[in-house]
């Protein structure tokens, strides 16, 4: 590394027996006045100023204009409590508090705050002190020593050193932008987690009362199928039925209560996984989920906004807005390499070999003076440098527009799933129905001896599908609106700075 150092000292020598005056305090203080006149005067900073990227969004969404259930309000800020249930209220309140992700986010946010500390710091000036004691002895083999002259000395030393580095150029002061811009992208990140986090303990929720309504529904089935053993084994004792209508219908029983240990599997996994997700160990709401509960319906009309709010609203496209403006700044930071770098240093202290005397005023020494420092030949480097952060701008602004668009297809493929669940709800209750009136008619047609058992065993079979159908479709409805609040953002709004 070359540099071309130009420095001015202070302090006073000798050359040829002759003193050379130091330099004088008016003139100190004049070359002290011109940079930081100059630091005034040229105000602006090297590289490029950041502007927000423009990019074209539609001005309402696709599927809210076909569909009633869907509005441009901005949505709920909490959304959660939009499903009426305490529970669950009470699930995503501690999980904020305790969830082991958001810790390490919030401690990202203290790591980028501390990192502006130390980078803010580089703009000041620097003082050390130092203290230092050394003992010594001249060799008699190289020079010719006076014969009063002491062979062995001691050196106290102590004072004071100041520098300086004036930020002339701004390549500091485009440092200390990017070093915020990284706080900001930090907490944007922390606000991406916390969006995660809700739906999540959301979604395992919905899983849980989804798959509890569903034992219920494979229990009442059981109980029914039982019954109906009963009745074929009594009618064949009796002679009026066929040994085979009893033992199709204890084959369906057999058959529906092989679901119940999958579904009671699935119930544990899930609710251990809401135990990991409020940062407690596994099995720790076993007690309180276990209780069944109907799954927490959506409500008639969900407020979506407009898709330009959306990126205001969206953490990760404000994050990747901030890791742009970052990057931006970082230009600024490598090209003020190009240029002269102006420092003012000095030192002052104490320095004697008696200890005695070390306070004295003739054990004073100091020195002070301006350094310019540039560099001439750098084989390319800065060039390079500055090409290498004009790249990593490049990148950015590319992921920028593709966080923007990864929003939009997310809110539009969430709306299209939500409408669609809600058709396929409606006609799955219409089977439900029907199918239910058609297990009374199959039952009253064999026991007047009008149609044989198999028609009761199908029809059975039919609605236990249809039941169970209908209870997936109803957590799915509400997993989707989960997913529809996540695509949109929100729930981090009400949180403190």
């Amino acid at each position: 590394m070359s540099y071309l150092t130009i420095p001015f000292m202070t302090k006073p020598i000798y050359m040829c027996n002759r003193l050379i005056s130091p330099m004088r305090p008016k003139t100190v203080f004049l070359i002290l006045f011109l940079c930081c006149s100059m630091l005034l005067i040229v105000g602006c900073a090297v590289g490029p100023n950041y502007r927000p990227p423009k990019v074209s969004v539609p001005e309402s969404w696709g599927e809210s204009q076909k569909n009633a259930a869907f509005n441009h309000a901005d949505p709920i800020v909490q959304w959660w409590k939009t499903f009426n249930d305490p529970v669950l209220d009470s699930l995503i309140t501690h999980a904020v508090e305790s969830n082991l992700d958001l810790r390490v986010a919030e401690a990202r946010i203290r790591e980028a705050r501390f990192q502006s500390g130390v980078v803010s710091s580089e703009l000041w000036p620097s003082v050390e002190t130092s203290a230092s004691y050394s003992r010594s002895r001249r060799s008699q083999g190289i020079s010719i020593i006076p014969p009063k002259a002491r062979l062995k000395r001691n050196l106290y030393q102590a004072g004071f050193d100041a520098s300086w580095e004036i930020d002339l150029f701004g390549g500091k002061r485009r440092a200390i932008e990017a070093a915020r811009a990284d706080i900001d992208a930090a907490v944007e990140n922390r606000r991406d987690v916390l969006v995660t986090l809700l739906a999540e303990v959301a979604r395992n929720y919905i899983e849980v009362r989804g798959l509890q309504r569903r034992l219920e529904i494979v229990r009442n089935n059981v109980r029914v199928q039982q019954e109906t053993i009963d009745i074929t084994r009594a009618r064949f004792e009796a002679g009026l039925s066929s040994e085979l209508d009893a033992v199709q219908a204890e084959a369906l029983l057999a058959t529906t209560q092989s679901q119940i240990p999958t579904l009671e599997s699935s119930t544990k996994q899930t609710i251990h996984r809401i135990g990991i997700l409020l940062g407690q160990k596994p099995d720790a709401l076993q007690a309180e989920l276990t209780k069944g509960a109907p799954i927490p319906s959506a409500p008639a009309m969900v407020p979506v906004g407009l898709p330009s709010g959306l990126l205001r609203r969206r953490p990760d496209v404000r994050r990747a807005e901030w890791e742009l403006a970052a990057a931006t700044a970082r230009i600024g930071v490598a090209t003020a390499d190009f240029f002269p770098k102006f420092s003012l240093t000095g030192d002052f202290g104490l320095q004697t070999e008696d200890l005695n005397v070390f306070s004295l005023t003739n054990s004073r020494y100091w020195s002070f003076g301006p350094t310019i420092r540039w560099p001439i030949f750098q084989a390319g480097r800065i060039r390079a440098n500055v090409k290498v952060q004009n790249a990593r701008q490049e990148q950015l602004l590319v992921n920028y527009e593709k966080a923007v668009l990864t929003a939009l297809e997310d809110v539009e493929n969430a709306l299209v799933t939500f409408a669609g669940e809600q058709v396929r709800h409606k006609n799955l209750t219409a089977a439900v129905n029907a199918n239910r009136r058609a297990v009374e008619l199959a039952g009253e047609l064999f026991t007047r001896g009008l149609a044989n058992f198999l028609s009761v065993l199908d029809a059975e079979r039919s609605l236990y599908e249809s039941e169970d159908n209908l209870a997936q479709s109803e957590h799915t409805v509400s997993l989707n609106l989960v997913s529809l609040y996540k695509a949109l953002g929100g729930g981090w709004e009400t949180e403190p700075s």
